[in-house]
């Protein structure tokens, strides 16, 4: 394997970096490393590619503040080489690592996306069915490994406010499709209606499932969930049936 990448390898990860900026809405950096020699790509293999990202946008405004994928023993057309392309002939493994900080996540909140999905939710309130506007939504990551949310939000109906206030702590689901949140812990003295709640509940579960951050061709499950002040880190396995490329 050489140290410094060929012309090659240099032409495959500059494919491969634009195809997969042009499926974002913002990159601050991006760099994809394609490992291997002239022998192995001629004949379709590859050792292994790499690639690493920070500040990360998807379309639906959320972010990843860093991304790290690997992946080994990729097997590849050699003929889409010579049009700048990694076309994989089968489907690969990757090991991926996510880190989202409290922005990112409260970025998420008060996107279009996620505000629409909220107000789309009827609850009862008080034996009434109300329509909810999120006013303001404030995550916060713990160093217990649990996360809190404060919101406001703002009864449609009678323009009356109901304030949120509780902790839990996130679980990975066993096949890694969802995570949820449990051992919910509510703020002391708050008017709670448990509708309300849930619907923060799930939808913070929503944001924290890695689905949501899929590119075209690849998909992630999470494996493992980190809290610590400030931050969620994320390990995940991707499943990935082509590496997007310009």
């Amino acid at each position: 394997m050489s140290e410094s990448p060929g012309l090659g390898e240099q032409a495959l990860n500059k494919a491969a970096e634009v195809g997969i900026s042009s499926q974002l809405d913002e990159v601050e950096n991006l760099d994809v490393n394609v490992k291997t020699d002239p022998l192995k790509m001629v004949q379709g293999q590859v050792d292994a590619v790499e690639i690493s990202g920070e500040g990360l946008v998807m379309q639906k405004d959320l972010r990843m503040e860093e991304l790290d994928m690997q992946m080994g023993n990729v097997a590849i057309n050699p003929l889409s080489i010579a049009f700048g392309k990694i076309e994989l002939t089968k489907p690969t493994k990757a090991s991926a690592r996510v880190v989202l900080t409290e922005n990112d996540i409260n970025r998420a909140f008060n996107s279009k996306y996620v505000r629409s999905q909220l107000q789309s939710q009827k609850v009862h309130i008080n034996g009434q069915s109300m329509s909810i506007e999120p006013q303001n939504i404030d995550f916060r990551s713990l160093n217990n490994q649990k996360i809190g949310l404060n919101a406001t939000i703002q009864l449609k109906e009678t323009g009356e406010t109901q304030k949120i206030a509780f902790f839990a702590v996130p679980r990975v689901s066993a096949n890694g499709q969802s995570v949820s949140l449990e051992n919910v812990e509510y703020g002391e003295g708050e008017e709670i209606s448990p509708e309300l709640t849930k619907a923060l509940i799930d939808q913070t579960g929503e944001i924290l499932n890695l689905s949501n951050f899929d590119l075209e061709g690849m998909s992630l499950r999470v494996k493992q969930l980190e809290v610590e002040a400030g931050k969620l880190t994320l390990q995940a396995e991707a499943y990935v049936e082509q590496i997007p490329s310009a």
